[in-house]
């Protein structure tokens, strides 16, 4: 067996496990295959949650490079709920939730909630999708919402590295930033998602920032 190839059985068998601990994840009805650090999840979940929930899981493991998410949400029988009750479900999350503005928008198709309209914070287009993934009847959130205008500043790369240093989590000198207008490119590479992730949400933080283009692999190497 080569190095890869152990690594990757490693990789998997560890993906396995995470799911089997998470209570919230039938693992038995998931399949697990891994390629060079990609893992790809397939099989059914219950509800858009769960699906959202194993991808996560499988992110969090030491060595995952990617996840490619084949999975399909099957909800149990007894459980048939109308678009129109879906509709009616998400606009209430959509006015409950604090860090949702009220020009953000949903339409269902098919099971699906299409996010739209405009915020002024990308937390607030995360928000939205927090908001609504977990409802009964949801398969799939499609985030559809622009960000408001910005003016363009000549010391967004210094404030979004300085970010990047202050941030426990992130290896910063790994990460380089670009800038063109209002849009930021992150390239290098980081040792997990996690870090990925953390990198990409300090770069969102600039008020000067519409667009985020996150080119940093992960190299668990």
């Amino acid at each position: 067996m080569t190095v890869i190839a152990r690594r990757d059985r490693d990789v998997r068998d560890s993906v396995q496990n995470e799911l089997e601990w998470m209570p919230q994840v039938e693992a038995s009805r998931i399949g697990v295959s891994v390629e060079d650090g990609a893992v790809t999840l397939s099989g059914e979940v219950d509800d858009f949650a769960q699906r959202v929930a194993a991808k996560r899981a499988a992110l969090r493991v030491r060595g995952v490079r990617t996840v490619i998410d084949h999975l399909t949400v099957y909800p149990k029988r007894g459980w048939p709920v109308s678009e129109r009750e879906i509709a009616g479900e998400v606009e209430r999350a959509l006015k409950a939730a604090v860090n949702v503005p009220d020009t953000v928008k949903a339409e269902i198709q098919d099971h699906t909630v299409v996010l739209t309209g405009e915020a002024e914070w990308d937390y607030q287009r995360r928000a939205a999708k927090r908001a609504v993934r977990e409802l009964r009847g949801v398969y799939a959130v499609s985030d559809m919402i622009a960000l408001a205008p910005r003016p363009t500043a000549p010391d967004t790369v210094d404030r979004i590295r300085s970010a990047l240093a202050r941030n426990a989590l992130v290896d910063a000198g790994r990460i380089d930033v670009s800038v063109a207008g209002t849009s930021v490119v992150l390239s290098g590479s980081v040792t997990s998602w996690a870090e990925r992730r953390e990198a990409e949400r300090a770069a969102w933080g600039s008020p000067h920032v519409t667009h985020v283009d996150n080119r940093v692999t992960v190299d668990p190497a």
